[in-house]
């Protein structure tokens, strides 16, 4: 009976690792992406949250900028999708990374890794569908009158 060292090389030859990053360049990529779409929505987050703030600062008795209170919900509101939003784009990443792992051991120990890897990417894609979703949802509320008056 063989040993798992006589069936497995011990280090990969250079054209096997060379089509191991072959094949995970796109998923590199992606990660990539979703890493800069993930700054976009923190830094989305801090500009509302830094919104909200100021606004509760605002006293009661200054009646020329009260009325930007009543926008606090629609703040919450949009606060709530870009956190939902950026969960997603998370996920997406970590599923992204799944990928990448996945390709490489599957490819240096010769497992057949085509419908595990499918699987991922369906899933990343899956969640990184729904982040822009929850984007595009807040994106159309964010501009309101009172945004454009301080």
């Amino acid at each position: 009976m063989q040993s798992v060292t006589d069936l497995l090389p011990v280090t990969p030859s250079i054209d096997q690792l060379g089509r191991i990053i072959a094949n995970v360049a796109a998923p590199a990529f992606l990660l990539g992406a979703v890493a800069a779409f993930i700054s976009v929505l923190i830094s989305r987050i801090n500009r509302v949250i830094d919104r909200a703030q100021f606004i509760s600062s605002i006293s009661d008795s200054d009646s020329a900028r009260s009325f930007l209170k009543g926008d606090l919900p629609r703040l919450r509101r949009r606060v709530t999708l870009l956190n939902r939003s950026l969960y997603c784009a998370v996920v997406a990443a970590i599923l992204t990374t799944l990928i990448i792992i996945v390709a490489f051991i599957s490819s240096l120990l010769h497992f057949a890794h085509e419908y595990g890897v499918a699987v991922l990417f369906t899933a990343a894609m899956v969640m990184f569908s729904m982040s822009l979703i929850d984007l595009a949802r807040e994106t159309r509320i964010a501009l309101h009158d009172n945004d454009l008056r301080v």
